[in-house]
């Protein structure tokens, strides 16, 4: 069987592996696109303090057979039953085989599992393919007062919610 054809594996985050390869996905993007703002840099540092303890989760999908983790999607959560999807990454070289179509599915039915009622998300329009994506799933576009926080990343500039 190629290599390529072998599905991807999505986990919950479980070490300090996985917690560098979340932030190493995140910052390559980031960096590349935008500049990397101190709300990131916080979750990134320590998603087990900023993602995992607060009640949310962060899921890796990872090659069946290397264990490298090629991409992730965080689950931020808020007070009752809010949860934003954020931190979603796919490595370049693994971009195209439906691994964010995966991560954005496992991350709608984790948000459930986790009691979750809304789920939000903040993008910016030079990420089309994201944005279709997110789409494809079930998020709309709503307006910035329809967020559930005050302060919230410079770079988004396109807001969704799942309905």
């Amino acid at each position: 069987m190629p290599f390529a054809s072998a599905p991807t594996t999505i986990a919950s985050i479980t070490s300090q592996s996985d917690a560098a390869a979340f932030r190493t996905l995140n910052e390559e993007w980031i960096s590349r696109l935008f500049t990397l703002e101190e709300e990131d840099r916080a979750v990134l540092e320590d998603p087990f303090g900023h993602v995992v303890g607060p009640g949310g989760d962060v899921l890796l999908a990872h090659e069946p057979h290397s264990g490298t983790a090629v991409g992730c999607v965080a689950l931020l959560a808020y007070p009752d039953g809010v949860f934003e999807l954020a931190k979603m990454a796919v490595a370049p070289a693994a971009q195209g085989r439906g691994i964010g179509r995966r991560l954005v599915t496992a991350a709608i039915d984790r948000a459930r599992e986790l009691g979750g009622t809304r789920l939000f998300l903040g993008t910016n329009s030079k990420l089309a393919p994201a944005i279709h994506l997110y789409k494809d799933a079930g998020f709309v576009t709503i307006t910035r007062d329809r967020l559930p926080v005050v302060d919230y990343y410079a770079r988004a500039d396109t807001l969704m919610e799942l309905r």
